[in-house]
Formats: C-alpha cells, sequence, structure tokens
C-alpha cells in the first residue's frame, strides 16, 4: 500500500516487503503472501476503525493471530490488508471466584498457560505451538491439541468474547456467564468461523484446577490392531489425560534432526505417549501391571515410564516434535477424524489407498487416538517443487476424502478449512448446511470484507 493511499494514520502499519511477506502467511507454504499493508490495532475501537475504513475502501481484511494455521486460513494472497492482533496482548481482568481470566486476543495461549499458573490455576487447552499461538486465534479456530481426551476443545472453555463484525457492530458475546439461556448463543458461531465472521479482541477463558503429578508411558505395539484394545485397558485402568500415537517414519525423522536414539523398539509399527494422573508416583505398579498384561496378550513389545517431569517430558519430546522434524519436506497435511472406534480400520483403508495412488511418497502418522483424529503428513520428495507437490496433493485428495465420507467422517478435524480445503468442505457438510454457512456469512459481514476466499467459497 502506497504511504498517501487510504492510510489510516492512527493506527500502526507496516508495508515493506519484508513485512508483508512475514505477514502474509501461515505455516502452510502452498500461497504466495502478497498483502497491501499490514495494520496493528491496539484496542477493540482501533478494529473498529479498520473495519469502517475497510467498508469503506472496499478493502478486504484478513485477521491475524500467530499464523500457527495449516490450512491457509490467515494468509493474504491477492492484496488483502493483514489485520495482525500481536499487540493486543493486555490481561483484562483475573476472576478468582468462576475461576476465569479476560484478555486482549493477540495474547500468546503459552503467556495465558503461564498466568493461569502464576494464579494457581489452569489453562489446559494446549498443543505444541501454544506459546506461538494467539488466544483469539485458536478461539477462531476452536484449537485441540494433545489432551482432548481429558478436557476437550477450546470451545469448552470459552465464557464469553468481544467480536467486531463486518458492519462495525461490537458484540459482547455472553459476557462471562456460566449459566445465560436468553436466546441464541452466537458466542459458539465465533467459535471455530476463522475470521469469516467477525474479528474476535477480547475473550473471557475458564480455568480449572491444576492436574495432579502425571506421569508418562512410552509404548511400542506389535500392529495396528492393537492399539484399541490397549487404549481401552489402559483407559480402565488409569485416569488418562493423553494417548498419542504415531508411526515408525515419525521416530526415525525426530531422531535425526536431534541426533537422538529412540529407547524403545524402532521396528515396532506405532508408538505411543500415554499421560495419566500419578501423584506421588501411586499409579505406577498399577500401570506397570497393565502393560505386562499386554504384553502377554501380544498388544505391546516394549515400553518404558518416566520416573521424573524431566522423563516425562523426554519421552513426550517423540510426540511433539514430530511436526517440526518434517517441516523441510513441506508435508501435505490431511487432519481428518472417524469415530473412534473405527480408527484402525480406517487407517489401514487409508494407508492402503496412499500406497496404490503414490507409492513413492513417504507418509508419515500421528494422531490423537483418543478423540478420532490422525493427522496424516505425506512429504514431499526432494526432487519436487512446492508447487508440483501440492498439486499432486490437491489429486490424491477426493479419493482420501471420498473414503472420510464412506466413513462419516470430517475433513477437518481441528484445523479448520481456510483455503486448503475450502473447496473440499461438502465432503463433509451436507449442501444445505452450507447455504446456511453462507447465509450466516452475509448477515455478519454484509460487504464480504472477512478473510474473502477462505473457508466457503462465493
Amino acid at each position: 500500500m502506497n504511504a498517501n493511499v487510504d492510510k489510516i494514520t492512527s493506527i500502526e502499519s507496516l508495508s515493506d516487503s519484508a513485512s508483508l511477506e512475514h505477514y502474509g502467511q501461515d505455516w502452510t507454504r502452498f500461497w504466495t503472501p502478497s498483502p497491501s499493508a499490514v495494520y496493528f490495532p491496539r484496542s477493540t475501537e482501533d478494529v473498529v476503525e479498520l473495519v469502517q475504513w475497510a467498508r469503506k475502501t472496499g478493502r478486504a481484511l484478513v485477521p491475524s493471530g500467530g499464523r500457527t494455521g495449516l490450512s491457509g486460513g490467515a494468509v493474504a494472497t491477492a492484496g488483502e490488508v493483514v489485520v495482525s492482533m500481536e499487540k493486543m496482548r493486555e490481561i483484562i481482568e483475573f476472576d478468582a471466584t468462576e475461576p476465569s481470566l479476560s484478555v486482549q486476543a493477540g495474547m500468546p495461549v503459552g503467556q495465558l498457560q503461564n498466568l493461569a499458573e502464576e494464579k494457581g490455576w489452569y489453562y489446559p487447552v494446549d498443543w505444541a505451538a501454544a506459546d506461538s499461538s494467539q488466544v483469539g486465534g485458536s478461539i477462531a479456530t476452536n484449537a485441540g491439541g494433545i489432551r482432548v481426551l481429558r478436557y476437550g476443545m477450546t470451545r469448552d472453555w470459552v465464557l464469553g468474547m468481544t467480536v467486531v463484525t463486518g458492519a462495525g457492530e461490537v458484540l459482547r458475546l455472553n459476557r462471562g456467564l456460566v449459566k445465560n439461556n436468553a436466546g441464541l448463543d452466537l458466542r459458539h458461531l465465533m467459535i471455530g468461523s476463522e475470521g469469516v465472521l467477525g474479528i474476535i479482541t477480547e475473550a473471557t477463558l475458564a480455568l480449572t484446577r491444576q492436574p495432579s503429578e502425571q506421569s508418562v508411558l512410552l509404548l511400542s505395539f506389535s500392529d495396528l490392531d492393537a492399539i484399541m484394545p490397549a487404549f481401552a485397558s489402559l483407559r480402565q485402568a488409569l485416569k488418562l489425560s493423553a494417548f498419542e500415537i504415531f508411526d515408525h517414519r515419525s521416530v526415525r525423522h525426530v531422531a535425526e534432526a536431534g541426533d537422538l536414539s529412540f529407547p524403545l523398539d524402532e521396528s515396532a509399527p506405532f508408538h505411543a505417549v500415554v499421560e495419566f494422573d500419578d501423584p506421588d508416583q501411586v499409579n505406577q505398579e498399577k500401570a506397570l501391571a497393565t502393560f505386562e498384561q499386554l504384553v502377554e496378550q501380544g498388544r505391546v513389545v516394549d515400553g518404558t515410564i518416566s520416573q521424573s517431569g524431566v522423563q516425562a517430558e523426554e519421552l513426550w519430546h517423540w510426540r511433539e516434535a514430530i511436526s517440526e522434524s518434517i517441516a523441510a519436506r513441506t508435508p501435505y497435511k490431511n487432519d481428518l477424524s472417524v469415530r473412534i472406534a473405527a480408527v484402525p480400520e480406517f487407517l489401514r483403508d487409508l494407508d492402503h489407498l496412499v500406497e496404490q495412488e503414490y507409492p513413492d511418497f513417504e507418509v508419515v502418522w500421528f494422531g490423537h487416538i483418543g478423540d478420532g483424529n490422525l493427522h496424516m503428513n505425506v512429504l514431499r520428495p526432494e526432487s519436487w517443487s512446492i508447487d508440483d507437490f501440492h498439486k499432486a496433493g490437491r489429486k490424491l485428495s477426493p479419493r482420501v476424502f471420498e473414503l472420510v465420507q464412506r466413513y462419516h467422517g470430517s475433513v477437518s478435524a481441528e484445523h479448520g478449512v481456510g483455503l486448503l480445503k475450502r473447496d473440499d468442505l461438502g465432503w463433509s457438510r451436507d449442501p444445505g448446511e452450507i447455504a446456511l454457512m453462507k447465509g450466516i456469512k452475509r448477515l455478519f459481514d454484509p460487504d464480504g470484507i472477512f478473510n474473502p476466499g477462505k473457508m466457503l467459497s462465493d
């Protein structure tokens, strides 16, 4: 954007090429960022001013949080104006009675977690990028993460929020109330809306008591069919907070990236990190007894249990470091979910499909098995260009999504739709649902200025 054209001088902005590239993309790398400017509001009133200006000038706005998304939901490719929330990081209120924290939407989730801990409480929605992700973005994408099994999704922790609509209206939704049946709860429309309905500027998030001390089991499974029976046995014996699986290829990439040695049998096809309540290690004997039973049944071939917090972190690393370890291969990601009981059969069918279509592609699998969510990462061959690889991925996707539909699953379990899966929404949503979504979009954003082209096609 030229400095003398349509510029709002009262709000900080950048338009140099390095900033435009930096703020114009998320963790996907399939689109070339090309915003016209980046604005940094510091208040709800600043966002209202930006929206009014955008309506008057016909500019499109792309709300931007930590830009850790994996679906292209925060990329600006066509001269849009990026609205970065990173200057809006203030604490608004801590309520010890509820308990809750009210903050501006640009606060990193990791900072929110630290603030809650300082107050003696706990914000439980957690994932590897929590220190980079922002509160508003986590709400707009209904972030899940590694402990959904125990704590659910972000949606379960949002008590209220302030939103600026595409008409420039300020909505204060639910106002932090625990019980409120006075009409439709529009808060839940905004959660997971990916910035197409409004810009979240403030949020009130519920807190919970800090969890008891946790221990971690790292297990190696004999085969795919062993995973769900093992999950059932462990869940019955222990109070689980996470059950995360990953395949042998994931192990190899994490080991190579960190020059590490995997502590278990690397030849096993699948492994899991299992986290459970273990105050003062009172459940170690029960965990070991369950482990031995699974070994006797032939379901588990190797395992180890943490004896300290440091060891627990070391075991978690084998799951949490996967995405970073494969990032250089620009993976084509599919974030899929089916009913929990159907996971093994679905994974087997999906693995067979990819092997048939692209036998030379390496596929890395990991996921939140306890909530039916699988992450399929097809790695780009080093000799392929990103564009050619993206085209190959797009060619494969309909076959994958057809299988997802057959299992009555979702083409996007937690990463959102964005640009990446916008044209695939019909595999998980009926035409009537999509028509209603578009109607809701027009009501909240009458001029179509918010994140055009994301989630919903024109």
